[in-house]
């Protein structure tokens, strides 16, 4: 059952709801995981769902957390129009929060630029 508009308002602080629901950005450079270094798997904030593991994050410098790769089926990719521009948006296929967007990108090929609000993350292997 979907969650509704008022729930999600409720278990996000104002920061992940403007991001994951209103497809807003953190300011870059201020992400809590931006220079997270530990082993581990960044999971989606809103539902939980796993989407990169720590082996994929490396620092392409554009100020927001990066990834070459998503865990599996995690993510979904949506042409985003806004702000007249045409770029790929990437959602949680779980829970359809936004995360951020995927770039062309050198050395990685693709850049997954991430918001770090719209992460969390689990220490592991």
């Amino acid at each position: 059952m979907p969650i509704s508009d008022e729930e999600w308002q409720k278990k996000l602080t104002p920061e992940q709801y403007s991001i994951l629901r209103k497809k807003g950005t953190e300011p870059p450079f201020t992400g809590k995981l931006l220079y997270n270094k530990d082993k581990g798997t960044y999971m989606c904030t809103g539902c939980g769902a796993e989407l990169f593991s720590s082996e994929a994050k490396y620092d392409s410098g554009s100020g927001w957390p990066s990834f070459w790769k998503a865990e599996g089926n995690s993510i979904e990719l949506k042409e985003d129009r806004s702000h007249d521009m045409v770029r790929t948006e990437v959602l949680c296929k779980r829970c359809g929060g936004h995360l951020g967007h995927l770039f062309s990108d050198k050395p990685a090929g693709k850049r997954f630029c991430i918001n770090s609000a719209a992460l969390k993350f689990r220490k592991g292997k």
